[in-house]
């Protein structure tokens, strides 16, 4: 069976940077009505190792979003503008238009739309009206593997097809002011707002780049409450447990180690590591559990201390890093690793 060649990948970040020293002076006036130890929600902050982020929109607009209609009415105008941006992007960089692409795919768990914002992407950039389209909400963190691999399916069915899988998490506008609690703090500390869009082939094109070579999901029974959102009448409240860094180091080696071997692989065999994001802890738990050497992990340290965690966008962050690096050499095998809300784990197996 032919294998799907990613061809290249695009990121797009908001205008409005704003360092991470800014932004804790801009919640210090609200923490100190609310909580009795501002210093210790300041520690945990800078705690997350996040110098600064890209954000939806100027820092002084978010007081006037004092409603969850009036910050997703915002989320869905800058989602249709940045996943606008990002695919234009990576259309140009592979030389093809909308056009060119059956395949359509839209990951986010930051807002919501109906019609999803990938239908609007079909108005707004062309795509053909026979486009085929998955929106995916609700894999948070993990949704960039995933949707890697959803799309890898499609072009094993289809091998002379081409898909275009667009990321967008605009998490600055899923804020709840008034909540105080560790996982909001560390939560409003973490994450930031940015897309990305990977653009797929089909095998029989014989397209140059990376091939997915396999894939899978590994689902943890009954572990719901280790993180997602709880939806309230104020829109989307963190659930963030204090032990995702333990199911890391409980599961990741064993689902890795499972999945190289199926492929007559293992762990010395990948020459390239591409994690998600998910905060010092969660790397820092890939890096134990999985034996990494420090390097291994440093296109994704790099990019949690310039962006922080952009949820499902941060592991194709990291992927475009490393294809614009040149590193990867013909026979280079990479393993592209995330998890997220379910509790569960998606794996990519890469080859050059």
């Amino acid at each position: 069976m032919p294998v799907p060649t990613i061809r290249t990948v695009a990121c797009a970040l908001p205008a409005h940077f704003v360092d991470q020293e800014t932004l804790i002076a801009a919640f210090r006036d609200e923490w100190t009505a609310k909580h009795f130890n501002v210093e210790r929600l300041e520690e945990l902050h800078r705690a997350v190792g996040v110098g600064g982020r890209h954000l939806a929109l100027p820092v002084a607009e978010y007081r006037a979003l004092t409603s969850f209609q009036a910050r997703n009415d915002a989320w869905t105008a800058a989602a249709l503008d940045l996943g606008a941006q990002t695919a234009q992007a990576a259309l140009a960089t592979a030389g093809l238009a909308a056009t060119d692409i059956d395949h359509l795919c839209f990951v986010t768990v930051t807002g919501l739309a109906t019609p999803s914002i990938d239908a609007r992407l079909v108005n707004r950039l062309g795509f053909r009206p026979d486009v085929t389209r998955a929106p995916l909400f609700g894999l948070g963190c993990v949704g960039g593997v995933a949707g890697t691999s959803r799309v890898s399916d499609v072009m094993r069915a289809w091998p002379n097809q081409r898909a275009l899988l667009i990321a967008v998490e605009l998490c600055s506008l899923t804020l709840q002011r008034d909540d105080v609690s560790v996982a909001n703090i560390i939560s409003s500390g973490l994450f930031g707002d940015g897309a990305a869009a990977l653009l797929m082939e089909g095998g029989a094109r014989n397209g140059e780049g990376p091939k997915v070579i396999a894939t899978a999901s590994v689902f943890y029974p009954n572990t719901e409450r280790v993180m997602g959102w709880d939806f309230v009448d104020t829109g989307f409240k963190i659930v963030l447990s204090a032990t995702v860094p333990d199911v890391v180091r409980e599961h990741v080696r064993g689902d890795v180690d499972a999945f190289l071997h199926a492929h007559g692989l293992a762990r010395g065999d990948i020459a390239h590591w591409v994690a998600h994001t998910g905060g010092p802890k969660v790397l820092k738990a890939f890096e134990e559990a999985l034996e990494l050497a420090p390097a291994a992990l440093e296109r994704s340290w790099r990019s949690l201390r310039e962006v922080g965690n952009l949820s499902s966008a941060s592991v194709l962050f990291v992927l475009a890093d490393l294809l614009a690096s040149g590193a990867p050499r013909p026979g280079d095998y990479g393993l592209m690793l995330a998890m997220g809300p379910g509790f569960c784990a998606e794996l990519v197996l890469l080859q050059w």
